[in-house]
């Protein structure tokens, strides 16, 4: 459970830290154009670390590592599946050619395939570590199946059920079962050492804030083996003196608002704050420029002086860590609302066909220009998107950038375009973005146009921690939207609501909640009166 809330951070002082804004992160090239008071060693150190950033910014933009967590479930299921398999095959080869695999032994297969795999999981035989050791973990397997399979065999003795299950049937399958065990695993080394070796098996992980602490906390992941943990460096806002610019061999890529820029480019799972938690107020400036971004926070608790029960850590490895913040959707989560959003999401298509194609006639016949509309939005982790929408504006009058939101009676929309505003069909085309490109969501925050304003002042500017809303894919439809909150945008208080409903969403996901904001969606478009 995160020890601190968005709310919490909402609080903290804005005198302390302003929002930051795209145009306001500082980068490594600003970093460079230090005022000339600035001697030369100093600029040499901005200058190097720079490069570092830059070069590592480079190097890692495109790759995308796979869940730990997911695959360890792949494995669970798989091995599941094969004890299953080999009981069938030895039913095959010792009793029966010609027969159906019978209830009674069906029941028996299942269970004990189940049985072993919620054994190996509780002896932590489904991590990354003991795949990448075969012998030490088959082992411990040959042990775990050798009792499974006495303890079954003795059941079938002293409930004198030997009539029902054969032991030539025990026996057969308890040789193909191991047989198949232990070469599944010696094939899943090779795979996991490959994953390795390509970098997509690791947790992506930066130190925030250096010194003591970080030195500390360093050691203890140096000193563990077959660990996923890959360090980047540090980012600290303090100076060299205060905190070192090299720290057991890493080096301080620069600021906390370098790393917000870092974490935009290249892929980090995790950043782990080596701040004492006494220290809350510094905490919570740090944290509330960070809980922005889709990763996970740690608060690195190996040199706490407070002695909490063991259960209220979690680790990374064998390092103690108190979690602060989780990212909003990860593991399988993105893999149920991928495939929700992808099967659903062409179901839509195919069912809305004929409103698709009635619309384009209509624009098409309405006025020059082409039916579709591409406009660059904000989309996950702040990128930029490009999404679909049926034209509603003359083409010589269309604002690609947003810079003035469409208003009631707005002379730029054509007569097709307020009606298919009003009823939301000019979204319709966003299900190609879902099925086809998979950078929208059917659900989640309704991506912003880039250069988008409320009150002629840029939303972050309105709107504390709204950069927060892209932790998540956004979406065609969202929590916002269904409550009433769509349309124009035109006041601070009117983005603040939105941007609330926003995090709500977030903070609360699960598929039945995209699900239950898919089946009202259709009565919130037709009680809704704030879309011109």
């Amino acid at each position: 459970m995160a020890a601190f809330s968005a709310e919490d951070l909402r609080r903290v002082s804005t005198e302390t830290s302003k929002p930051l804004r795209d145009s306001q992160i500082r980068g490594p090239a600003d970093e460079i154009a230090t005022p000339a008071a600035a001697n030369d060693s100093e600029f040499s150190s901005i200058d190097m670390r720079s490069a570092m950033l830059a070069s590592a910014m480079s190097n890692e933009r495109n790759q995308r590592p796979y869940s730990p967590i997911v695959l360890a479930g792949l494995v669970r299921v798989a091995e599941t599946i094969l004890l299953f398999a080999a009981a069938y095959i030895s039913y095959l080869i010792y009793l029966s050619t010609d027969q159906s695999f019978s209830i009674g032994y069906i029941y028996a297969a299942a269970g004990l395939s189940a049985a072993t795999a919620v054994i190996f999981q509780s002896l932590r035989l489904y991590t990354i570590g003991s795949f990448r050791r075969p012998i030490q973990a088959g082992l411990l397997i040959s042990m775990i199946w050798s009792a499974l399979m006495v303890a079954a065999m003795g059941t079938v003795f002293i409930l004198k059920l030997q009539e029902t299950y054969s032991r030539g049937w025990f026996i057969i399958w308890y040789v193909l079962g191991l047989v198949m065990l232990l070469t599944e695993r010696l094939v899943l080394r090779e795979i996991v050492s490959r994953m390795t070796r390509s970098g997509r098996l690791e947790r992506r992980t930066v130190i925030v804030g250096g010194g003591p602490e970080a030195e500390g906390l360093l050691e203890l992941i140096s000193a563990q083996t077959n660990s996923d943990i890959r360090i980047f460096g540090i980012f600290d806002d303090r100076d060299d003196i205060r905190s070192p610019p090299v720290v057991m061999g890493y080096s301080k890529l620069g600021t906390i608002d370098d790393l917000v820029e870092f974490a935009r480019t290249t892929h980090i799972d995790v950043a782990i704050v080596t701040l004492p938690i006494t220290a809350e107020t510094r905490l919570l400036q740090m944290l509330r420029k960070l809980w922005i971004l889709p990763i996970d926070i740690r608060l690195s608790s190996h040199s706490n002086k407070l002695k909490l029960h063991p259960r209220a850590y979690s680790y990374l490895g064998g390092v103690p860590v108190l979690d602060v913040f989780d990212k909003p959707i990860a593991d399988w989560d993105i893999i149920t609302k991928s495939l929700f959003d992808r099967v659903i999401g062409l179901i839509c298509l195919i069912l809305l066909a004929p409103v698709l194609l009635c619309v384009a006639i209509a624009v098409k016949l309405d006025s020059k220009g082409p039916v579709l509309f591409r406009q660059k939005r904000h989309g996950f982790n702040n990128e930029t998107i490009d999404v679909l929408k049926f034209r509603s504006m003359y083409v010589n009058q269309a604002d690609m950038t947003a810079q003035k939101q469409v208003t009631r009676d707005d002379p730029r929309v054509t007569r097709v375009g307020r009606f298919i505003r009003r009823t939301s069909l000019d979204e319709l085309p966003q299900l190609f973005n879902v099925v086809l490109q998979g950078n929208l969501s059917l659900v989640g925050p309704r991506p912003h146009a880039v250069g988008g304003k409320a009150a002629n002042r840029e939303y972050d500017e309105v709107v504390e921690g709204y950069f927060a809303r892209h932790r998540v894919k956004p979406g065609i439809t969202g929590w916002a939207q269904v409550n009433g909150w769509r349309g124009e945008t035109d006041t601070p208080e009117k983005m603040q609501a939105r941007i609330e409903h926003d995090l709500y969403y977030i903070e609360h996901w699960s598929i039945f909640l995209d699900l239950y904001i898919l089946l009202i969606t259709p009565f919130a478009v037709l009680k809704g009166k704030n879309a011109f």
